[in-house]
């Protein structure tokens, strides 16, 4: 294996783009820059060199990282965080992965990549999906399989599930298990560290190097818009990095979502009061994306990030918890007892409060209105969250979640911190009006009106009296908004997934506008497009084919 150089290298004579935007992901995206004509003028030196450079080291960086080292290239990450893991180590740990692995075929379960391809492409939920990257994956499926178990991930000695099983229901889904091993460290509790550390530990005994809190600033091609891209700028300590690759870089810094601009491009409508699932501790923040389109990379499969039209239901969710900022539970999982010295422990503030029965509250909008009815799911909560709202511009508003002391004892809850975040995303009032008053956040664009709350209140419980919703049809509404003290919980839906992302191939190469391979560059994970699975199975597959195919490819003088 060659070793990573750390010399300053001359870089060759010929022309070339440093495309180095301070902010890449946090900056409005203006189109694609115009050519360098000071390309000459750049100072020639590589800080570091490796035959393959990684960006981001989740669910895809890993796998890409270990595939390269194991075909013999010198291998170097570039990590963001002060961790390694993204959005996976997160994660509930579940890998849809099918055609014929060891398990499915312990259990009796028959499958093909060929079935498991004319299952996918057929299935509605893939019905947005590039078929030449359905067809890699499913290829590739059993391979993945078997280069987890050989890296350490281990999976229960039982039947796959039934998820992502397409219309003939096969069973693909399996949830990675805990090792036994108690001092493994998980950064925010999260289930998906029985995946990520066995695979860091893989690429530290191949002698991949992982640089933590390295941020990519841009990518360098030999010109903007042709030739190979040579590596990429980064910084740390306020200090610039220029690290070449010799043979290719990888994108994998795990999609879109937290930059609220981009997103923007796919759905005008997802502006600033959509929090994103995954953060404090993992932002998506879309400067793989940015980058290689300032090179010249096309985006893929943009209907599939468009909330009403796309076919998974993991790009937009209604919370799994109320009361906290990012819908989901904080500070859960199984490996809760090691995050006590994580640097996020704290930065989301609040567990959240998990409904059980949506009959113990209603949802108002920004202006104190009731607009859904409370226990729908899917499209038919989140498109009318989307609406105008008592609005005036884009976006749907925030959504409150409206209950009083007689629901928070039904439901069990414990209305203060640390299950609750008061400062901006829960409040108490001894009144209705009181309440309404006391809502101050700064997604609330206007002061909710306390007399419209109290109308929506008794018109409500009018309801209850009843026993029918004449207003969104909420199935038998069970219990009155009566008791004093009365809460309002943040209850707007959470972005979750990307979908669309950069154009790559089979062998996840990186495509231009032009329909071209842009040569030296590689994408997989949340990055890139053209495939509709959600979960972690399409990262763990495409971060192997990325990172065997950039190893295997000619290197550059």
């Amino acid at each position: 294996m060659s070793k990573i150089d750390t010399t300053n290298a001359a870089l060759p004579r010929r022309g070339f783009i440093r495309k180095a935007a301070a902010g890449l992901g946090a900056a409005a995206l203006g189109g694609l820059a115009a050519k360098d004509t000071n390309a000459a003028k750049v100072e020639r030196h590589w800080d570091l060199t490796a035959d393959v450079v990684v960006i981001g080291s989740g669910a895809a960086g890993l796998p890409a990282s270990i595939a390269a080292a194991e075909e013999g290239a010198s291998v170097l990450v570039i990590e963001q965080n002060f961790d390694i893991g993204g959005h996976a180590i997160e994660s509930g740990g579940n890998v849809a992965l099918g055609g014929g692995t060891s398990l499915q075929k312990k259990y009796g379960i028959t499958d093909t990549p060929d079935r498991m391809f004319e299952d996918l492409a057929s299935w509605h939920d893939y019905r947005f999906s590039d078929r030449e990257i359905i067809r890699a994956f499913c290829d590739e499926s059993v391979a993945t399989f078997d280069f987890l178990l050989k890296h350490g991930v281990q999976f229960p000695d039982k039947s796959p599930g039934g998820a992502d099983g397409g219309p003939q229901n096969v069973k693909r889904s399996q949830t990675v298990i805990w090792t036994g091993e108690v001092s493994a460290y998980s950064p925010t509790g999260g289930n998906g560290t029985a995946l990520m550390r066995p695979l860091e530990a893989a690429t530290k005994k191949l002698g991949v190097k992982i640089l933590l809190r390295h941020s990519m600033t841009g990518l360098i091609r030999e010109d903007q818009f042709s030739g190979k891209v040579l590596g990429v700028t980064a910084t740390h300590e306020g200090k610039t990095l220029n690290i070449q690759a010799r043979k290719g870089v990888i994108l994998s810094t795990g999609g879109h979502t937290s930059n609220v601009n981009f997103r923007r491009i796919f759905d005008p409508r997802l502006t600033e009061e959509y929090q994103v699932v995954g953060e404090p501790y993992s932002r998506q923040s879309g400067d793989g994306e940015i980058a290689a389109m300032q090179v010249g990379a096309s985006i893929w499969g943009a209907g599939s990030q468009t909330v009403e039209t796309q076919a998974r239901s993991h790009i937009f969710e209604k919370p799994y918890v109320i009361g906290n900022q990012y819908g989901y539970p904080q500070g859960g999982g199984k490996r809760n007892e090691n995050i006590k010295d994580s640097p996020v422990k704290g930065l989301a503030r609040a567990i959240g409060l998990q409904v059980s029965d949506y009959q113990n509250l209603i949802q108002v909008n920004q202006a104190g209105q009731r607009f859904v009815n409370e226990l729908a799911t899917g499209f038919d909560w989140w498109n009318p969250c989307l609406e105008l709202n008592g609005g005036k511009g884009e976006g749907g508003g925030p959504i409150w979640a409206i209950f009083d002391a007689d629901a928070v004892k039904r439901e069990g809850w414990t209305c203060a911190p640390p299950f609750v975040d008061p400062d901006g995303w829960f409040f108490t009032g001894n009144t209705l009006r009181e309440l309404a008053g006391k809502i101050v956040c700064k997604y609330q664009k206007q002061p909710m009106p306390g007399a419209a709350l109290e109308e929506t209140i008794a018109r409500y419980n009018s309801f209850v009296a009843k026993g029918k919703d004449e207003d969104f049809g909420k199935p038998l509404p069970m219990h009155k908004i009566q008791t004093p003290p009365f809460y309002a919980a943040w209850s707007t839906p959470c972005i979750h997934d990307c979908l669309s992302g950069l154009r790559i191939n089979g062998k996840a190469q990186v495509i231009d506008l032009w329909g071209k391979a842009v040569p030296g560059l590689y994408c997989a994970g949340e990055t890139a497009g053209g495939f509709n699975q959600h979960g972690l199975a399409r990262s763990l597959t495409f971060g192997r084919i990325a990172g065997r195919e950039a190893a295997k490819s000619a290197a550059h003088s």
